[in-house]
C-alpha cells in the first residue's frame, strides 16, 4: 500500500482554492506535489497557515543561508527520527551545498561531517534546544556569537529549529512519507 498517512488524504480536485493554487506552484516549481503537502490539506486553514510561516522561515532571504537552514533541518529531523522531513530536508542540503556526501554524514551524525566553525556551533545548538529544551541558557547563546553569529542570525535559527521540531512531531505522528523524488534529488 502506498500511503502517504495514516489520516485521510484529500484529493486534488476536492482541496480547497488555495490549496489547489499551492499544489499547481509545488507542480510547476518541484515537479511534484510534496506529501507533506496533500497530508496536511485534510485541514486546509491549519494547513495554510502553517506553510506561510514554514515558507517565510525557510524559503526566503535570511540571516543565515538557505543550506544553513537546512542543515538544522536535517540535524533536527535526525535527531528527532523524522523519516519525511530528514528525506526531504536531506535532499534539499544536497542541492544548496552540492555535496551529497556532506547532507547524507549530516543525516547520521553532524559530528562526523566536515563543517566551519559556524556550522558546527549552529549544529551543537539545534541538538541541545531539540533534546533538552528545558536546559537552555543564555551561555548557549556565547559559542552562536563566538562563531560569527548576530542577533538576527541567533533568532532566525532559533525559529528554524523550532519549526522543524513541530513539523517533525506532526509528520511522524502521522507517518507522512516522503516522496520517492527526495530520495534521487541533489545525488
Amino acid at each position: 500500500m502506498n500511503r502517504i498517512s495514516w489520516l485521510a488524504v484529500p484529493d486534488d480536485t476536492t482541496a480547497p482554492e488555495g490549496v489547489q493554487k499551492l499544489h499547481a506552484k509545488a507542480r510547476a516549481n518541484l515537479g511534484f506535489v510534496p506529501n507533506v503537502f496533500r497530508a496536511q490539506a485534510l485541514n486546509p486553514d491549519t494547513f495554510l497557515a502553517w506553510w506561510n510561516d514554514f515558507n517565510t522561515l525557510v524559503n526566503r532571504e535570511g540571516h543565515l543561508t538557505n543550506a544553513d537552514r537546512e542543515l538544522l533541518a536535517v540535524v533536527v529531523s535526525s535527531l528527532n527520527r523524522c523519516v519525511y522531513c530528514a528525506v526531504s530536508h536531506g535532499a534539499a542540503l544536497r542541492e544548496y551545498s552540492g555535496d551529497a556526501t556532506l547532507a547524507d554524514t549530516v543525516a547520521v551524525n553532524w559530528r562526523h561531517a566536515p563543517l566551519s566553525p559556524q556550522q558546527a556551533a549552529l549544529c551543537a545548538y539545534a541538538e541541545k534546544l531539540t533534546l533538552t529544551p528545558a536546559h537552555m541558557t543564555e551561555e548557549d547563546l556565547h559559542a552562536l556569537r563566538a562563531a560569527g553569529l548576530n542577533d538576527h542570525a541567533i533568532l532566525e535559527a532559533t525559529q528554524v529549529i523550532g519549526m522543524f521540531n513541530m513539523t517533525n512531531r506532526v509528520s511522524s505522528a502521522l507517518g507522512f512519507t516522503p516522496n520517492k523524488e527526495y530520495h534521487r534529488s541533489g545525488r
